[in-house]
Parts: structure tokens; sequence; C-alpha cells
């Protein structure tokens, strides 16, 4: 493969891959080819910003910018390149390998409309070509005519989505998304930033326990109809937490898990990412149909545990399961809730040594916040507003910091 696209097959070019050295990226070269035949071309880094702005890019559809972790030494050709692309119109799908969590982050702030993780599951470029085509162009109207014909505000985020999921009942998930949900949204308050969170435990999900808000027959039809919901039905079935955060509540009843489909729950996001900037996603502990969809969409899917041998078992079959299905288990972030005090020592080395044994990495680590914790869950109110100095709530708010600083207003 070419690392230049000449001008002489400008007519049929709808697609570049960009890469320092794109034969590095054997799958990505295959993927494109399977869906592109000819009709696509290899950049580098260098020479990409001047055919960007060619008329060779006329045709472009979208370009798969593919980024290791060679290139987190120096971001900026990487960064250009996505910034030109996105001044002239053309989608871009960020195809990291290996890539820190910082430095993925940072690319996707900077304009990039898609994601597919490298190695390249089965049919994730093609689903990744398939979302950015289907986002419509911004149509230019008359103020007077918008007014009159289109009353609704039209969804023009591109939220960051962070799945929660307890792998062992009673871990502290639900009440880790809920806290985390909160405190991120009382932070991005001033940029007009928009936080939601949405339950997909459909038995029996408690957020809505947790932030008193009511299970509404609104969302149970909402749900009901998830294939051809629309932003606007997104909206109407959100309750909202002090007027502020907004929650897709779990059904009144309890209904199967399967009670929406993969196609359904793909929807769903796709409608909450485009009208919120980050969606906080409280997943239930089996792991159905739609699981994998939830991965696919996740920027970072946090993976709470207690150091225990249940937590480990659990663990330890999660991984095996996404490494035997090729599923991207580098998005998943373990955190430790109760961990041990600092002055535990022995609890330390277990920490260590449960790491070690299950190969993974503790992202965070959470402190125990006793009883405050479930008097709050009780009265229906987030740590914020009740026991603002209980530890827990205080880690909390730091990874809150930490993750709503990617949304920060560009223009500061």
């Amino acid at each position: 493969m070419s690392g230049e696209t000449t001008s002489e097959s400008a007519e049929v070019v709808r697609a570049c891959a960009v890469a320092r050295q794109i034969e590095e990226f054997d799958l990505l070269i295959e993927d494109m080819e399977a869906e592109l035949g000819a009709d696509w071309g290899g950049l580098t880094f260098d020479n990409a910003p001047g055919i960007l702005t060619s008329e060779i890019a006329e045709n472009l559809e979208f370009i798969a910018v593919a980024v290791d972790q060679e290139d987190e030494k120096d971001l900026a050709p990487v960064a250009n390149v996505i910034r030109i692309a996105k001044e002239q119109n053309i989608n871009v799908i960020l195809v990291p390998h290996d890539l820190n969590t910082v430095a993925l982050h940072q690319l996707m702030r900077m304009g990039a409309d898609d994601f597919a993780p490298y190695p390249l599951p089965e049919g994730a470029l093609r689903d990744a070509i398939e979302r950015v085509k289907a986002v419509p162009e911004p149509v230019a109207a008359p103020v007077a005519a918008a007014a009159a014909t289109a009353p609704i505000e039209v969804p023009s985020r591109n939220g960051i989505v962070l799945p929660v999921y307890g792998l062992a009942g009673g871990v502290g998930s639900s009440t880790f998304a809920a806290n985390l949900a909160w405190e991120m949204q009382q932070l991005l308050l001033k940029e007009n930033k928009k936080v939601c969170i949405l339950d997909f435990d459909f038995q029996y999900g408690t957020i809505s326990t947790y932030l008193d808000v009511p299970r509404t027959e609104q969302a149970f039809e909402f749900l009901s109809e998830a294939a051809s919901a629309d932003a606007e039905g997104l909206k109407q079935a959100m309750s909202s937490y002090k007027e502020t955060l907004d929650i897709l509540p779990s059904p009144p009843d309890a209904l199967p898990l399967e009670f929406v489909g993969a196609d359904e729950i793909n929807h769903l996001i796709e409608l909450a990412t485009a009208s919120y900037d980050f969606v906080i996603i409280d997943l239930p502990l089996a792991l159905v149909s739609w699981s994998e969809v939830v991965l696919e969409h996740a920027h970072l899917y946090f993976g709470l545990v207690e150091l225990d041998m249940r937590s480990a078992q659990n663990t330890l079959r999660f991984m095996r399961t996404l490494k035997a299905e090729d599923l991207p288990y580098e998005k998943v972030q373990f955190v430790l809730n109760r961990a041990p005090k600092f002055t535990d020592m022995n609890g330390k080395t277990r920490v260590k040594r449960m790491a070690d044994s299950l190969e993974i990495q503790f992202r965070f680590q959470l402190p125990d916040g006793g009883k405050q914790v479930a008097n709050a869950g009780d009265e229906g109110e987030a740590l914020r507003e009740l026991a603002a100095k209980n530890p827990l709530r205080k880690e909390i708010l730091k990874i809150a910091k930490t993750i709503s600083e990617l949304a920060s207003d560009e223009s500061e």
C-alpha cells in the first residue's frame, strides 16, 4: 500500500487511511480493501495535510487515523490531521492500538467522529463507517423558517460513553455510577455541558432509588419502542435529579434483560451521545446479547470489584470471555471498591497479589465510605448532598474531575 494518493485517482478515492507507517496496520488495510475495494488511499501524518486541503479530498467520505504507542511521544501531527479533516467536513474514525487513556481521550476530544480499536474486531470498521455516514449534514435555513418548522433543538453533541459494570453483586457499581454522574454534572454546569445516566438493569436497577427519581411508565414505553425512538422521545422519558441531572430509570416492573435487543441498545446509545456530553450507563451483572454493543461504544468501561475471591473469579471469567471474542478488553478500567486503608500494609499486599494473579491493574481504588453511603442511598441523595466530607465521595470527585477535564471548552 503506497503512502501517498495521487491526483490521478482523485475521482475514485472515497477514503484514506492515515498513519505514521500504514504497513504496521495490516488488518486495517485488509478491512479498507474489503469495504472500499480500490477506492481508498494511504497517507502519512506528514503528507496528509496537503492532500486533505487539495482537490483530491473533495470526494472523501472519511479518513481512518491509525495511531499506536509510538505516536504518544508526539501527538501534534495526529491532532493536526484531525483538525484539518474536520475543517474540511471530512469524518474521522480513530483506530488506536495500545494507546493510553489520556492520549486516547485527547484525540477523541479533538473531533474524531467514531472509534474502532485495533486489532479490529470483525465488522468494527464497517460499523464505524455506517455510524459516521448516518450522521446528517447540517442544513442551513433562515431563522424565521427554522423557528416555524423546527422548534425542537437538533442534538449536536458527541458524548463520551462511560459504562459502569459490577463484576459481582454488591460491589457498589450503582452507587459509583450515580455519584460519578452527579459530581460530573456539577463540575460541568458552568461550561453548559450535560451529563446523563442510563439504567440498563431492566430488572432490578437502583439508580432511581439512589437519586430518588420516579420509575415512570413513560420510560417503559420509550424502551418498548426503542427501535423507532428519537431524541425528543429520549428527553421525555428522562427523569431529573434536582432539575439538573437527566436519568433514564429502569422500568417500574422487572423485565427480561433481553427486553431490548442489541440494535435497540445501539440506537439508544447513539441518541444519548447526540444529546449529552457524557453518557454514564449502569449495567446489570449478567452478560447479555447487547453487552458487546455497550463495550464497543464505551470510551472507558469501569469494572468494579472488591478484594475477595468471588470478584477475582468473576474478573478472570470476564477477561477470558472478552479475549476469546476478540473484544476491546483494553477499555476496561478496573476500580477496587472498599480498598484497604493507606496504613493497611497487609491489605496493600493482597491488592498487589490479586492484580498480579489476574494480570490487571487497578486504575482507581475507592475507600470504604461506611454507613453514610447506605444512608445516602436510602434517602435518595448523592453523597455530595448528605456527606460531602465522606472519603468515598472525595475519591469519586477526583475521578469526576479527571474525566470532566475532557469536556473543557477548547476555546479557552
